[in-house]
């Protein structure tokens, strides 16, 4: 704009000079040979005008981006429900005492018709300190060898809990800032309200929740108390779990059920809407941001090279071929963006999952083979969609106004 402004009026109304042409970089490597004369075209076009090709592949990468950052986040729900309740908690229920009980509570659970395993676990609410550091939670007892809930290292390979010391999810060991073989300080908040000195063993890997692991009677001991159980893991047949259900909720010392399938259903049921809603206008806004750097691309090129394919024409060249001079650039740029849109994606991915880490969840970085398709999918079909705007107003174009000389 200061250029056009400071321009002489008298310099301004004079014709635009020819632009200045030489040999571009494939001609040089003696490649033309291999090439038609409209691909010689677009490259030296390109090779003209670089910075304009750059900003014209950045924004359609970028478009292409913004596309792998709405629709990973799925990949990311899915992976985190497998790992979660695929591998680690695979129980079809979860029963909670209104208190601590004895053992012979395992052998009532079961004697339910169409329970085929039962895994007692203890829980206790506790405050971890590590220094100045402080992070409420609880310590669940397992047994060793437990098949239905199960605690995953950092690989996701079940591991058994150590006889002595505490595990800790990598996220909470994060907030205390410490690592396998510190030792923290462990208030209980029930009972006598003990405080106890306990050795971290190892950390393991959980995207829901932050919590503490021991062996069961090592929580025991540490409680100081006789072999006590807070609830217990069920396998049940299915069509015993409506029954198995009804009888625990009509249980006395039962405070709580959980059904795993239910819990897996109102977890997808509650990001459903957010996910939906989080997809749909990033998916608008990157079709949006393709169709208007391409579309805005092809029509500065049709304005400025109206003359030069009208030239083309009336020297004896097709529609085909001069839009072929014209959209195939556009091709080119697009083609070349979308490798540049999966790196600038990925990158976006992994910025947002550094952004959202929380304690109720963690969003692990999972891209899948099917985003990056989409993604290019939906960046071609706005690609497409503009050139055949823009195919459509060259096909119409006015071949003696474009050739009439400027004054």
């Amino acid at each position: 704009m200061r250029r056009a402004a400071l321009l002489p009026p008298a310099e301004a109304m004079r014709p635009e000079p020819p632009a200045t042409y030489r040999a571009t970089l494939v001609e040089r490597a003696g490649l033309q040979r291999w090439l038609s004369q409209s691909s010689r075209m677009i490259l030296r076009d390109l090779e003209r005008r670089p910075f304009k090709a750059l900003l014209s592949i950045t924004g359609i990468a970028m478009a292409c981006a913004v596309m792998m950052l709405g629709t990973f986040f799925n990949d990311a729900v899915d992976f985190m429900v497998e790992v979660e309740f695929g591998m680690a908690q695979r129980e079809d229920m979860a029963v909670t005492f209104v208190e601590p009980s004895s053992r012979r509570a395992i052998f009532e659970l079961d004697s339910l018709p169409g329970v085929t395993r039962v895994e007692p676990y203890r829980g206790v609410p506790v405050r971890l300190r590590a220094g100045h550091r402080s992070y409420r939670t609880a310590i669940q007892g397992f047994e060793p060898g437990a098949k239905l809930h199960r605690t995953l290292d950092v690989n996701l390979k079940p591991i058994d809990l150590p006889t002595q010391g505490m595990v800790l999810t990598d996220h909470l060991g994060k907030i205390l800032q410490v690592a396998p073989g510190d030792t923290i300080t462990v208030e209980v908040l029930e009972g006598n309200r003990p405080h106890r000195q306990v050795a971290v063993a190892a950390l393991v890997k959980q995207y829901i929740g932050v919590g503490a692991y021991m062996d069961l009677a090592a929580l025991n001991r540490l409680m100081r108390e006789a072999p006590a159980i807070s609830g217990a893991f069920l396998a049940a047949d299915r069509p015993q779990r409506e029954l198995i259900y009804t009888r625990l909720k009509e249980t006395p010392r039962v405070a709580g059920t959980e059904v795993s399938e239910y819990v897996i259903r109102n977890y997808y049921a509650t990001i459903g809407d957010l996910l939906l809603t989080f997809v749909t206008f990033i998916s608008a806004l990157a079709i949006a941001i393709t169709f208007g750097v391409v579309y805005n691309s092809a029509r500065i090129t049709l304005s400025e090279r109206s003359r030069e394919m009208a030239s083309l024409r009336v020297l004896g060249f097709t529609r085909g071929e001069i839009s072929y001079v014209l959209l195939g650039e556009l091709a080119l740029l697009t083609l070349s963006a979308i490798p540049m849109g999966f790196v600038l994606g990925y990158w976006l991915c992994w910025w947002f999952v550094q952004t959202v880490q929380q304690d109720l969840f963690r969003v692990p970085l999972i891209v899948e083979p099917a985003t990056y398709a989409l993604a290019a999918v939906v960046v071609l079909g706005s690609a497409l969609v503009s050139g055949l705007i823009v195919r459509r107003r060259l096909d119409h174009l006015d071949l003696i106004a474009v050739l009439k000389t400027r004054e």
